[in-house]
């Protein structure tokens, strides 16, 4: 899923401390996963400043893909 695999790169490039977050295409990752992450983080607050939020997206987006292969399995025979 594609989508996980850019928030997960997101997440690696959150540890490089120099980097510059109004570059492309550093700039355009961060703006396609934050419309996915703030959901999250509206309902999940930093854990001693720690942002977990991309843990619980990926956890969801799993579920999501399981749940999808589950029906289109059904349906498809």
């Amino acid at each position: 899923m594609y989508i996980a695999n850019i928030v997960v790169l997101r997440i690696f490039l959150t540890w490089i401390p120099s980097i510059n977050w109004q570059q492309q295409p550093i700039k355009a990752i961060r703006e396609v996963t934050d419309l996915y992450l703030d959901i999250f983080r509206r309902f999940i607050p930093p854990i001693g400043g720690l942002d977990v939020s991309p843990i619980v997206a990926l956890i969801v987006l799993n579920i999501l893909q399981i749940l999808v292969t589950n029906v289109l399995v059904s349906i498809l025979g």
